[in-house]
């Protein structure tokens, strides 16, 4: 019987206020999960974004591109290109698809590409309270074009 005694004493000589100690970290550790969750969600918007942007860039070069006029140089027919040919097939492609992304510039640096600059402003689907004004995106594209 003195061995019940001791576990008796034992058990109650231990603290009690330890009572719920659990709960306050699986509570801690479910904030942090939670944080880190909504950060991945806002991580990955913004490189979604960014790559729309990136496809948006290409797609308007490649319509840039097709601004071309035909020139005959020594009975040679050569397609040149210029910048407000590039200029108006970039701008129709861009208000055809119906974002908010805007053309910074379009031109022509050598007359046979088309380099055209979109820039859009990223907005976060989750905790837009520490970005409110959004993120300034900007994408760059070049396309050529060939006469064979």
């Amino acid at each position: 019987m003195s061995a019940r005694g001791a576990l008796k004493r034992l058990r109650d000589a231990r603290p009690a206020d330890d009572e719920g100690s659990i709960l306050i970290l699986t509570l801690g550790y479910a904030v942090l999960a939670i944080a880190v969750i909504l950060v991945c969600v806002d991580a990955t918007s913004l490189y979604l974004a960014q790559k729309r942007l990136d496809a948006l860039a290409d797609a308007a070069a490649l319509a840039g591109a097709d601004g071309f006029v035909l020139v005959a140089e020594s009975g040679q027919p050569r397609a040149e290109l210029t910048d407000e040919g590039v200029r108006e097939q970039a701008a129709a492609l861009v208000r055809d698809v119906g974002v908010d992304a805007v053309i910074v510039d379009a031109g022509t640096p050598d007359g046979v590409s088309a380099r055209v600059t979109v820039a859009d402003t990223w907005r976060p689907p989750v905790i837009a309270l520490f970005v409110p004004d959004g993120v300034a995106l900007e994408a760059t594209a070049t396309s050529r074009t060939a006469l064979r």
